[in-house]
């Protein structure tokens, strides 16, 4: 896949999931075939919260799975402007705060794709992005 493609949290958790080995092995079947993969510092933030919270994993496994996925993704930092765009998704499509920030992050960076589980499955944003929950 040519497409610019960004990756919400919730795809990069399935990646070091045990419990959910379906949606583990869809999840990397999509990081594989996509070669333009995009990710922001908020989805790095948000994964290590989770592996720590969540999985109860060690610093050193978590700092082994963010060098893991900073290898294998381009990675957009998050700027201001992405914070006042966010507010405008949020009050127009009515997502939380965080999801609108990486939408809005998406778009700063020319992403056609967001995968995500969390959306609206084929949503069109800004008539720029659509929203893919690739488990449907």
């Amino acid at each position: 896949m040519n497409d610019k493609v960004f990756f919400d949290t919730n795809m990069l958790i399935y990646v070091y999931s045990v419990d959910e080995r379906d949606k583990q092995q869809c999840v990397i079947k999509h990081i594989q075939t996509t070669k333009n993969r995009w990710i922001s510092t908020q989805v790095l933030s948000e994964m290590s919260n989770v592996l720590r919270k969540k999985f109860k994993l060690e610093c050193r496994a978590i700092i082994n799975a963010v060098v893991e996925i900073q290898d294998n993704f381009q990675i957009a930092i998050v700027q201001p402007s992405a914070i006042t765009q966010a507010l405008i998704i949020m009050e127009n499509y009515h997502y939380s705060y965080y999801d609108s920030l990486i939408i809005a992050t998406a778009l700063e960076n020319n992403c056609e794709i967001l995968y995500s589980e969390d959306m609206q499955h084929q949503q069109i944003i800004e008539q720029k992005i659509v929203i893919i929950n690739p488990f449907k």
